[in-house]
């Protein structure tokens, strides 16, 4: 049944494959056509983003939906900070200058009001040299793009033209930097095409998985862009969605064409070579992606909706890749022809096959010892992941000279940590309230404020149905501070006769963000390796190879942990990322991290037994097989991945430290997944398992199935009997 199954689906393929290079005309320029409409779309309506981090059932939810009935509260608010180098901000001629750029900033399309830098409305520092211009601005958050930004920051002239330093904060400051991964994708496709250059050999054959990436890319990020507008996208789902899409991309069409180019060696005739590889290497890449598409739905159980929406946009990206393999690239296929070896310039030979098999040889020769090796290496990268504590970055972790940073350092060091990081206290008094005299307000002010941890609090505002209250309480901590999570804590235990009290803001959010990925971290990993693994059965029959592949790919997860912890939480080398030090390790991103890597490191296991098991069932013979399969994929998963590794690291980047997390734990982990995993632990544990290794209920190792052939005739099927 197994044979059946595999002969189905291959069929399928094929026809596909050879719908493809019928029509390879018709293809391109319905690829082509999607990608102006997409493209143009994003162009004419924008990408708008929303960093707001939404919590269902969470206390700083609630506390954010009790504060609709808080008069004052709609509306987007943005920063300006100010600074003077010497003097006081409130001195006669500087107060004038901020009174021009007060005006000039509310002449701005988009901004609703402008206050602030006065000692009266607390927006001045205690040594008059800092103080901060609040703007009220009447779009959404999604909606504040660069221009935005840039426009107001501009219009404080008058500021700048007294001496004064300003600076855009907040949410200013994040539009202002968006789009910062510019130079991380030109780099990674700059190193990619050398690779694949040299991979191959010429110049025609290099550039095809490279347009058909990028087609599949601007089209994939052109609908995340556009889903801005009907859900809260956060800016870091277009950065990670290039970042995975680029990989993918380039090597799920690396495979085809590698297929491709040794079918025409053969003197296998264009069409035939082109319906064979959609059918058998394009027939893994759709079982490839499928299993990361997998591993990212496996997110929905967290109950995190920033995660849900990360894994959503990222399948989306990874699904239009394999799209783009097993269509797009067929197409090319069929219009190049045998002039895809054309401009080449050297020859492509396979001394990495013959390394691999060497090392297949030496491994399969003293499997306990190598076995021992590889746990040995995989223990000391892994070790520091037992120190993996989650917490959340804030603008005071970003690179030095950043805006985010710059604004961020001044407000600290003129107000004090805190300031960057109020807490949203939501008290419900029961009986209502019948005006701010109401003696719970006071005790609810003086509770707060003799809270240890607490710098300031602000005088209560009082909801129009006298049964809400809100306090804003200013910590001594900076936002990343674990005491300030301590603090979120210890202020929801405040207790007053009559009053139930809630904190809320985006600090709040984030400690209850950490609390929750840490409950349901055990679930997703369960869910995650529980499917992969059912996948994994599902295309080799084999449950050993099913729940060993699943086995190898949590100790790469392991090793990227075990970095992360080292470089971001640890501090060791953090500077060569373009930090100035230690940074916690964002509460989100192991449980992302482990879909992701999960998903992308049964990419190479699946390419790997795939080959292994076709000359199992050829020969019987469990060493050869392990030789044979590693030899056979040695070049072309090697190649594969130095570019995901390459456009991975690339993104370190990036100025966002939580991008720089996202690039260097993925390239950890395929860098450990394609040397040591691969080279030592795979044919180690497959020489100690045996036959073993493709044991499966109800029938033997080996089977009668039906397989596709190639031939200078065309493509066949021919039954093999074993």
């Amino acid at each position: 049944m197994h044979g059946q199954h595999d002969d189905r689906f291959h069929r399928a393929m094929a026809r596909l494959g050879s719908w493809c290079a019928d029509r390879p005309r018709t293809v391109l320029a319905a690829w082509s056509l999607l990608a102006v409409i997409l493209v143009g779309a994003v162009m004419a309506f924008g990408r708008p983003v929303d960093n707001d981090v939404a919590l269902p059932g969470s206390d700083a939810q609630t506390a954010r939906d009790l504060l609709d009935r808080v008069p004052g509260d709609d509306g987007t608010s943005g920063q300006l900070v100010v600074h003077a180098s010497a003097g006081r901000l409130d001195e006669p001629v500087r107060q004038q200058a901020l009174a021009q750029a007060r005006t000039t900033i509310a002449a701005v399309p988009g901004v609703a009001s402008v206050s602030g830098v006065s000692t009266v409305e607390g927006t001045l520092s205690a040594d008059g040299r800092t103080g901060y211009l609040a703007v009220r601005l009447d779009v959404p958050p999604r909606e504040v793009d660069r221009a935005l930004s840039k426009d107001i920051t501009a219009a404080a002239t008058p500021a700048r033209d007294a001496g004064l330093e300003v600076v855009p904060g907040g949410v200013l400051a994040s539009a202002a930097e968006r789009g910062g991964a510019k130079t991380s994708e030109l780099l990674g496709l700059a190193v990619a095409a050398v690779v694949l250059l040299l991979a191959f050999g010429g110049a025609v054959a290099a550039s095809v998985p490279l347009v058909t990436a990028l087609f599949a890319l601007a089209c994939a990020i052109s609908a995340v862009g556009l889903a801005g507008h009907l859900a809260a996208v956060p800016a870091v789902a277009g950065t990670l969605a290039t970042m995975i899409g680029l990989g993918v991309g380039i090597d799920y069409a690396l495979f085809l064409v590698t297929r491709y180019r040794r079918l025409l060696a053969d003197g296998v005739e264009t069409r035939a070579a082109v319906v064979y590889s959609v059918a058998t290497s394009g027939s893994a890449v759709v079982f490839a992606g499928a299993t990361v598409v997998i591993a990212l739905a496996g997110l929905a159980v967290a109950g995190v909706p920033i995660l849900g929406t990360l894994g959503w946009t990222t399948g989306l990206v990874v699904t239009v890749a394999v799209a783009g393999a097993v269509t797009l690239l067929p197409a090319l296929l069929a219009l190049l022809g045998p002039r895809i070896d054309r401009l080449r310039i050297q020859r492509s030979g396979g001394s990495a096959g013959i390394g691999w098999a060497r090392q297949a040889d030496r491994v399969t020769r003293r499997p306990w010892r190598w076995a021992a090796l590889a746990a040995l290496l995989l223990a000391v990268i892994t070790a520091p992941a037992l120190d993996l504590r989650l917490g959340q970055v804030d603008a005071g972790d970003n690179p030095v000279g950043s805006d985010s940073r710059r604004s961020f350092d001044l407000l600290a060091e003129g107000f004090g940590p805190g300031v960057n990081g109020p807490l949203t206290v939501v008290a419900t008094l029961e009986p209502r309230a019948t005006d701010a005299a109401d003696p719970r307000l006071t005790t609810l002010t003086r509770e707060l404020t003799a809270t240890e941890g607490v710098a300031t609090v602000a005088p209560p505002r009082l909801g129009d149905d006298g049964g809400t209250v809100r306090f804003t309480a200013r910590p001594d901590t900076a936002p990343s501070d674990p005491a300030t999570a301590d603090l979120v804590r210890k202020l929801r235990t405040t207790s007053v006769t009559g009053a139930e009290v809630h904190v809320g803001g985006t600090t709040a959010t984030r400690v209850d963000l950490a609390d929750r990925i840490g409950q349901r971290m055990p679930w997703v990993i369960a869910v995650v390796v529980g499917l992969s693994t059912v996948l994994l059965y599902a295309a080799f029959r084999a449950p050993v190879v099913a729940v060993k592949a699943a086995v190898m790919n949590l100790v790469s997860v392991g090793a990227a942990y075990g970095v992360l912890t080292a470089v971001f939480a640890w501090g060791w080398g953090v500077e060569l990322t373009g930090l100035a030090g230690p940074v916690p390790v964002e509460s989100y991103l192991p449980m992302m991290l482990f879909a992701l890597l999960f998903g992308l490191s049964m990419d190479y296991e699946v390419f790997l037994l795939t080959a292994v098991r076709e000359s199992w069932q050829r020969t019987g013979d469990n060493r050869t097989s392990v030789r044979e399969g590693l030899a056979g994929t040695g070049q072309v998963i090697t190649c594969a991945a130095l570019i995901m590794i390459t456009v991975f690291a690339s993104f370190v980047l990036h100025t966002d430290p939580v991008i720089k997390m996202f690039g260097l734990g993925m390239a950890v982990a395929v860098a450990v997944d394609a040397t040591i995993i691969r080279g030592i632990l795979v044919p180690a544990t497959m020489a100690l398992l045996g036959r073993a290794n493709w044991w499966r209920p109800g029938g033997p190792g080996r089977h009668n199935s039906e397989q596709f052939r190639a031939s200078p005739e065309g493509v066949s099927i021919s039954a093999d009997q074993h």
